[in-house]
């Protein structure tokens, strides 16, 4: 790493316009010293001959340039010079001289014979003008060179472009004296992550405590799991815990276009760090780098990758060593890494950062929330408990979002409906009321959803009821929105349930309205995966039990599949009929409920959202309330204690106006049932 300059001392920094300021100066020096009434004699001749006739004022030798001037009278600058004007600039003729000797010889013998009168001077001076033309362009030509071969090296701008440093290392370094750290207390949740990061840093610490035993400090440790979980801001945490060098670099910064470019910045990056050690070095994003060799030999050249990560494995744990040097990596994809990478002696631990869970997602809130002025009505722990399946990053975005929403209607706080409507924005985009829908195809979306709602409600391990609209928002119609319950198994139920509230919708068209429509699209897709995936990874198939296709390696069997043709055939018609009996099941469901579908349909149609509450008006309370909907149920209540009486009012004019729970992304219950209509 190069010394940056210290703070307050003045750095000089050569700009290319600085030339042309230069070769600007010296052409008006040039031009603002020629004379129009100045020339060159073509020999010594011509200037004794206008000597004699009386035409010098006044002579001037210069020895140096070897040169004699005569300031020519107003007659003879007349005859010399056709424009000449009287009383402007005096005219002048110069010529070369041989002998200074002779030159004072012929000027006394015209004083002498009556041809001179005037003084004679001498000039020691020397021709800038013509130093200048002689050596200007070399001078020019030298600065040039050496600005080229500044920016080549890199100094011209802090080297990170130079063409001489393409092989250094852009690794990045941070030490304690960093401001703007980011400590352990700021990362929430991950609490078993948190301890192994801990106990690395540790290491570096206090390494006497671990050796005395026999052991030795683990290499490397590798962070693996979903975007946003908060990988990267792990690695900044142990960055601001360990008084320890801390470089931090990217996967694609080892990747050049010229050939043993990335395997020279592995070497540097890991000789910097032995001049530091003992330190840290993170590697962000890995798999840019290190993908599994051989993968695809002959889909072209992969040799300037492959050579950076077998420098890269060779540093890591090859016949040198790396005392006190530990590496942290992180990526999403760990399945498409080499197997060498991930051996133990590089990589000794695997640390998998999942998405938070409900305690976790409590904590994140808590730390988002320090810099936000809140107000009594926000519930944490209800907010967590509505955002399944949200990443770190997620609920951070949620927390701003809310912000700006509070800031933009001018509140003093931000309260909990702002977070209602940040959750709405993020997850299904902007409310479009200006969209222009007929009756026909309004009423067509509220049987739609009205039948997702139905047979939900009546099914046991259906995801619980939120909110169900018709305004469309985003690329939907229509949506509705559930509160699903974070199980770590899923019974086999529990997923034909799904399947069976999913359907609801096209059933309650094909029922009520006897004809079909696109807007199922969506439903169709995640039902046809999810027969998919309970035959072929699941096992969950009567004709096919117990088998798993699923490759958890990242192959995929290549370009052929793991079955037969027959098998395939078997495959289709089991997710088929899974389909189909789910399909007749929601219908079955839906023609025992058809007076509550219908009232429930119509107050959509009024209203355009309807809520749980609404829900249990007309089917009352269901009878496998979970622990989840007791605390929305007992904060709904609590909250908003008028909300019986606004069953019947006009819709509402603004989304900010929806006193709602804040719906959920697609992948944790959302339909979208009119996405593609």
């Amino acid at each position: 790493m190069k010394n940056l300059p210290k703070p307050g001392k003045p750095t000089f920094k050569f700009n290319m316009y600085w030339m042309y300021v230069i070769i600007f100066i010296f052409l008006a020096g040039i031009l603002l010293e020629d004379d129009p009434y100045t020339k060159e004699l073509e020999n010594y001749t011509k200037f004794e001959q206008i000597a004699k006739q009386g035409g010098f004022k006044e002579i001037i030798i210069n020895g140096n340039r070897h040169t004699a001037e005569g300031i020519l009278t107003d007659a003879a600058a007349a005859k010399e010079f056709p424009d000449f004007k009287k009383g402007g600039q005096p005219a002048k003729v110069f010529v070369s001289i041989g002998s200074q000797e002779q030159v004072e010889k012929n000027i006394e013998s015209w004083k002498a014979q009556g041809f001179f009168s005037g003084n004679v001077r001498y000039d020691n001076s020397s021709d800038f003008s013509s130093h200048i033309w002689a050596f200007g362009p070399i001078i020019l030509m030298i600065i040039f060179w050496i600005w080229i071969f500044r920016r080549m090296s890199g100094r011209g701008d802090g080297g990170a472009n130079g063409v001489f440093s393409v092989g250094k290392s852009k690794a990045k370094i941070f030490d304690k004296d960093n401001a703007d750290k980011v400590t352990f207390k700021d990362v929430a949740g991950l609490s078993e992550a948190k301890t192994e990061i801990e106990e690395i840093v540790e290491f570096l610490k206090n390494p006497q405590r671990y050796t005395d035993l026999g052991g030795k400090i683990p290499k490397g440790a590798l962070l693996v799991g979903p975007p946003g979980t908060g990988k990267t801001l792990l690695a900044k945490a142990v960055a601001g815990e360990a008084n320890v060098p801390f470089f931090s670099l990217s996967g694609s910064d080892f990747v050049e276009m010229f050939v043993g470019v990335g395997a020279s910045r592995v070497r540097d990056l890991f000789r910097q760090a032995k001049e530091k050690a003992p330190c840290i070095v993170f590697i962000d994003e890995i798999d840019a780098v290190g993908r599994a060799r051989g993968r695809n030999p002959n889909m072209g050249s992969n040799d300037e990758r492959e050579n950076t990560l077998n420098q890269l494995l060779t540093e890591m744990d090859g016949f040198g060593t790396n005392s006190g040097v530990i590496i942290l990596a992180a990526t999403n994809r760990a399945n498409i890494l080499d197997k060498a990478l991930l051996r133990a002696g590089r990589f000794d631990r695997q640390i998998y950062v999942d998405l938070p869970d409900l305690n976790d997602r409590v904590a994140i809130f808590n730390v988002h929330l320090r810099k936000i002025k809140k107000d009594d009505s926000v519930d944490v722990e209800l907010l967590a408990r509505q955002t399944p399946g949200f990443s770190g990053a997620e609920i951070a975005n949620v927390c701003n979002e809310a912000a700006l929403i509070a800031a933009r209607h001018d509140h003093k706080t931000v309260t909990r409906q702002d977070f209602v409507d940040a959750v709405d924005r993020i997850v299904g985009g902007l409310e479009k009321r200006s969209k222009i829908t007929t009756d026909e195809e309004k009423r067509s979306i509220a049987i739609h959803e009205a039948g997702h709602a139905t047979v939900s409600w009546h099914l046991r391990f259906a995801n619980p009821l939120i909110k169900v609209t018709i305004v469309p928002r985003g690329k939907a119609l229509g949506a509705a929105w559930y509160l699903p319950e974070e199980r770590q198994i899923t019974p086999t139920q529990a997923i034909l349930d799904e399947m069976c509230a999913t359907l609801g919708g096209r059933a309650a068209e094909e029922l009520f309205l006897g004809r079909i429509s696109t807007g199922a699209a969506n439903d169709l897709e995640r039902v046809t995966k999810q027969a998919y995936a309970m035959v072929v990874y699941y096992g969950m198939s009567d004709k096919l039990p117990n088998l798993c296709y699923y490759d958890s390696t990242g192959q995929d069997y290549g370009f052929s599949k793991p079955y037969s043709d027959d098998r395939a055939r078997t495959i289709d018609e089991e997710v088929s009929r899974i389909i189909n009996e789910q399909y007749q099941r929601a219908k079955t469901i839906l023609q025992q409920h058809a007076e509550g579908h219908g009232k429930l349909a119509d107050v959509l149609i009024t209203r355009e959202v309807i809520f749980t509450e609404d829900v249990e008006h007309i089917f009352g309370k269901r009878p496998w309330a979970s622990r989840t909907e007791e605390i929305l149920a007992a904060n709904e209540n609590k909250s908003l204690p008028e909300k019986a009486e606004d069953n019947n009012d006009e819709m509402p004019s603004d989304s900010s106006e929806e006193t709602t729970p804040p719906p959920l992304p697609p992948e944790a219950g959302v339909e979208e049932p009119d996405k593609d209509k």
